[in-house]
């Protein structure tokens, strides 16, 4: 079909950009600047590292504009990481994190907690579900839905009205075609230039068979039927067999869809499995794990088929062997299986307050994510008075901010914030936004001062300072 996935073009082009005799001499610079900023990044945490004497304490907690702002989480924090997030993420990314920020911890927190003992308990703990909290979660999973069920409607009509037009016009090429005198030729041979005719060749020529694909999918989803229910026994196999049947159809959508718009949803059908999955189960049969499990089954299915042919793209572009590319992708997987348990296990060991709200790995999703099984499982007569009504303004507020976006012409429209951005420091507060944006900054000066420079090396520059 021809599809564009953006990053996975921009990846090839920059592949074959180190390849020619100009890019040979800017990759070497390249590494040499990744390197001095990696330097300065571990150099600057280890030096933070010193003045650390526990909890709360050290550059990292600097109340940098004043006490009160620090207690709502308005801090810089030093982090070399965010500073270099900051700089590769578009500038509308950082400034709608701020915006999100500022409305949150800035106004409507100060706001709810002045309804203390009226719209919630005035004793309940800051961390329980009962009381702000659950304003902090659930207008953060109102606006990730409503931007969500947005994203999926639009994406979902573009992957349906694109194949349409495209079946169709496969089909009046073929039957023009067949009036013509050769029939052996491909209709579209002659429109390819010649570096297309070459890639088609050279990556049709190392296919993956089809029975191989279809038979190691019933496989994958035969073990997974039989081994899931043993370690989640919430999970029953019937729910395992529905997700695998219904996921090829959506791991299409969403690979066609990230190929059209470099938009992977794979969040959003997890979201679909935690409340159908969540629903079905029920409270009494453990439906909060059954809706967390399938989601994390769902997902890994329908972000792998995007994830794979995008590479597939890059491996097109690049004339890599789709068949290494995808023996590559089985290895990274089951290196994943062996590495990333190892890695969880060393964070859970090393830290024993991993993932609650105020530590330093609060894990937001998670927290998220549960809150939307519980959600699905107990409905909303759980929330504390007012979040309901809250939850759905701020649902509508962020399908309103897409409609407008999408409404406006594009160089309008770049500058409206988007609402899964505003999410985040809902939840986690602004601290991480004003480091990003400080990177955004930093760019901003830089491309003003040298373009040229800033291009060639501002991702470098931002890659150190995050391994660093």
């Amino acid at each position: 079909f021809k599809l564009t996935y953006p990053s996975g073009t921009a990846t090839a082009h920059l592949i074959n950009s180190f390849h020619t005799p100009q890019g040979a001499k800017l990759a070497k610079k390249q590494v040499r600047m990744l390197g001095r900023f990696f330097s300065f990044s571990f150099l600057w945490s280890f030096f933070q590292w010193f003045f650390t004497g526990g909890d709360n304490c050290g550059f990292s907690n600097f109340p940098t504009f004043g006490l009160k702002a620090y207690q709502y989480k308005f801090y810089f924090d030093f982090s070399a990481t965010y500073v270099g997030v900051g700089m590769i993420c578009p500038y509308i990314i950082n400034i709608s994190v701020l915006l999100g920020g500022i409305l949150s911890w800035g106004i409507m927190w100060p706001l709810i907690e002045t309804k203390k003992g009226d719209w919630f308990p005035a004793d309940v703990e800051s961390s329980s579900m009962h009381g702000l909290q659950a304003y902090k979660v659930f207008i953060a999973v109102a606006i990730i839905l409503g931007d969500g069920l947005y994203n999926f409607c639009k994406v979902l009509s573009r992957t349906l009205s694109g194949l349409f037009i495209q079946l169709r016009g496969t089909t009046t090429s073929t039957t023009s075609f067949t009036t013509e005198e050769d029939p052996t030729a491909s209709p579209f041979t002659p429109k390819q230039p010649y570096d297309d005719q070459r890639r088609t060749r050279f990556f049709l020529k190392d296919q993956i068979p089809t029975w191989f694909a279809v038979g190691g999918y019933i496989i994958i989803a035969a073990t997974s039927t039989a081994i899931l229910p043993h370690m989640f026994h919430q999970l029953r196999w019937y729910y395992i067999l529905v997700i695998y049947t219904c996921a090829p159809v959506l791991a299409f959508c969403n690979a066609y869809g990230a190929g059209l718009t470099d938009w992977s949803l794979a969040s959003t059908y997890g979201k679909l499995a935690i409340f159908t999955i969540g629903a079905w189960a029920g409270s009494e049969h453990g439906g909060m794990l059954a809706g967390l499990a399938a989601c994390g089954v769902m997902m890994n299915i329908v972000s792998t088929a995007s994830d794979l042919t995008q590479d597939f793209k890059t491996g097109y572009l690049t004339l890599s062997s789709p068949r290494s590319m995808f023996i590559s992708q089985v290895i990274g997987t089951a290196m994943g299986c062996v590495v990333s348990p190892c890695v969880f296990w060393l964070f859970y060991n090393a830290f024993e307050d991993l993932g609650l709200p105020n530590s330093e790995y609060p894990a937001p999703f998670a927290t998220v994510y549960r809150s939307m099984a519980k959600l699905g499982v107990e409905g909303v007569s759980s929330l504390p008075r007012e979040c309901l009504v809250l939850c759905y303004a701020f649902f509508g507020v962020a399908i309103l901010v897409n409609v407008v976006k999408d409404s406006l012409p594009s160089q309008w429209g770049r500058f409206v914030p988007l609402p899964m951005a505003m999410a985040i420091p809902f939840f986690l507060g602004p601290y991480f936004a004003i480091d990003m944006c400080v990177g955004s900054l930093v760019l901003f000066v830089w491309e003003r001062v040298d373009a040229a420079k800033a291009g060639a090396f501002g991702t470098a520059v931002a890659s150190g300072l995050i391994c660093g």
